[in-house]
C-alpha cells in the first residue's frame, strides 16, 4: 500500500510539470530575399500571361 501511494504521488507530481516552451521563431537566412524575389518575380507572370490572354480574346472577338 505504501509503494502505491509513493508512486501515485510521483505520478501526480510529474503530471504537473510546466508546459514545455514555444518553439523559437524562424530565422531569417541568406536565402530568404531570394525566395521572395522568386515569388515576386511568380506573381509578375501570372500578371503578364493573364494581360496576354487578355489581349488574345479581345483579338478573336474582333475577328482577328
Amino acid at each position: 500500500m505504501r509503494h502505491l501511494a509513493i508512486a501515485l504521488a510521483a505520478a501526480a507530481l510529474a503530471a504537473c510539470g510546466a508546459a514545455p516552451p514555444p518553439p523559437p521563431p524562424p530565422q531569417k537566412t541568406v536565402i530568404d530575399a531570394q525566395l521572395k524575389a522568386l515569388e515576386k518575380a511568380k506573381a509578375v507572370q501570372d500578371t503578364v500571361d493573364q494581360a496576354t490572354q487578355d489581349r488574345r480574346k479581345q483579338v478573336d472577338d474582333a475577328g482577328g
